[in-house]
Protein backbone atom coordinates (compact mmCIF):
# COMPACT_ATOMS: atom_id res chain seq x y z
CA UNK A 1 0.00 0.00 0.00
CA UNK A 2 1.38 3.35 -1.18
CA UNK A 3 2.07 6.16 1.55
CA UNK A 4 -0.45 8.98 1.23
CA UNK A 5 1.71 12.57 -0.10
CA UNK A 6 2.61 15.01 2.21
CA UNK A 7 1.43 17.48 -0.34
CA UNK A 8 -2.21 15.98 -0.23
CA UNK A 9 -1.96 15.76 3.60
CA UNK A 10 -1.44 19.59 3.71
CA UNK A 11 -3.56 20.09 1.23
CA UNK A 12 -6.65 18.40 3.82
CA UNK A 13 -5.35 20.18 6.62
CA UNK A 14 -5.56 24.04 5.29
CA UNK A 15 -8.85 23.24 3.65
CA UNK A 16 -10.09 21.72 7.12
CA UNK A 17 -8.41 25.09 8.60
CA UNK A 18 -10.19 27.41 6.18
CA UNK A 19 -13.14 25.76 6.86
CA UNK A 20 -13.25 26.14 10.64
CA UNK A 21 -12.20 29.70 10.19
CA UNK A 22 -14.74 30.41 7.90
CA UNK A 23 -17.67 29.03 9.87
CA UNK A 24 -15.93 31.03 12.78
CA UNK A 25 -16.31 33.85 11.65
CA UNK A 26 -19.77 33.70 9.38
CA UNK A 27 -21.93 31.94 12.22
CA UNK A 28 -22.70 33.62 15.41
CA UNK A 29 -23.72 30.57 17.57
CA UNK A 30 -21.83 29.90 20.25
CA UNK A 31 -21.64 26.06 20.00
CA UNK A 32 -20.98 26.74 16.60
CA UNK A 33 -18.35 28.37 17.40
CA UNK A 34 -16.77 25.75 19.58
CA UNK A 35 -17.14 23.33 16.88
CA UNK A 36 -15.18 25.59 14.31
CA UNK A 37 -12.37 26.67 17.02
CA UNK A 38 -12.36 22.18 17.04
CA UNK A 39 -11.88 21.92 13.37
CA UNK A 40 -9.16 24.29 13.28
CA UNK A 41 -7.62 22.52 16.09
CA UNK A 42 -7.32 18.86 14.27
CA UNK A 43 -5.86 20.60 11.04
CA UNK A 44 -3.59 21.89 12.69
CA UNK A 45 -3.00 18.49 14.67
CA UNK A 46 -2.97 16.66 11.24
CA UNK A 47 -0.51 19.23 9.86
CA UNK A 48 1.80 18.05 12.57
CA UNK A 49 1.70 14.76 12.12
CA UNK A 50 1.90 14.73 8.55
CA UNK A 51 5.27 17.17 8.75
CA UNK A 52 6.43 14.47 11.48
CA UNK A 53 6.02 11.27 9.12
CA UNK A 54 7.77 13.69 6.35
CA UNK A 55 10.91 13.96 8.23
CA UNK A 56 10.59 10.49 10.48
CA UNK A 57 10.51 12.54 13.64
CA UNK A 58 7.82 11.50 16.62
CA UNK A 59 7.73 15.39 17.11
CA UNK A 60 4.36 15.52 15.19
CA UNK A 61 2.65 12.58 17.65
CA UNK A 62 3.38 14.62 20.44
CA UNK A 63 1.92 18.06 19.22
CA UNK A 64 -1.17 15.46 18.28
CA UNK A 65 -1.58 15.01 22.04
CA UNK A 66 -1.14 18.51 23.23
CA UNK A 67 -3.30 20.24 20.75
CA UNK A 68 -5.76 16.76 21.86
CA UNK A 69 -5.14 17.92 25.63
CA UNK A 70 -5.58 21.94 24.57
CA UNK A 71 -9.37 20.52 22.58
CA UNK A 72 -10.43 18.94 25.77
CA UNK A 73 -9.75 21.72 28.36
CA UNK A 74 -11.48 24.16 25.51
CA UNK A 75 -14.41 21.48 25.49
CA UNK A 76 -14.91 21.23 29.17
CA UNK A 77 -14.36 24.85 29.73
CA UNK A 78 -16.10 26.03 26.78
CA UNK A 79 -19.13 24.09 27.04
CA UNK A 80 -19.58 25.42 30.89
CA UNK A 81 -19.53 28.83 29.95
CA UNK A 82 -22.29 28.15 27.23
CA UNK A 83 -24.48 26.46 29.69
CA UNK A 84 -23.88 29.70 32.02
CA UNK A 85 -24.60 31.65 29.51
CA UNK A 86 -27.48 30.34 27.92
CA UNK A 87 -29.12 30.03 31.81
CA UNK A 88 -28.98 33.90 32.07
CA UNK A 89 -29.43 35.40 28.65
CA UNK A 90 -31.83 32.60 27.35
CA UNK A 91 -30.32 33.00 23.86
CA UNK A 92 -26.63 31.58 22.17
CA UNK A 93 -26.45 34.28 19.51
CA UNK A 94 -23.13 36.11 19.98
CA UNK A 95 -24.57 39.35 18.10
CA UNK A 96 -27.18 39.25 20.63
CA UNK A 97 -24.99 38.78 23.52
CA UNK A 98 -22.67 41.80 22.66
CA UNK A 99 -25.75 43.51 22.47
CA UNK A 100 -26.51 43.26 26.09
CA UNK A 101 -23.90 45.35 27.53
CA UNK A 102 -24.12 47.70 29.55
Amino acid sequence: MAPIPFEHTLLLASVLFVLGLVALLIRRNLIVMLMSVEIMLNAAGMAFIAAGSRWGQPDGQVMFLLILTLAAAEVGVGLGLVLQIYRRYKTLDADRLSEMQG
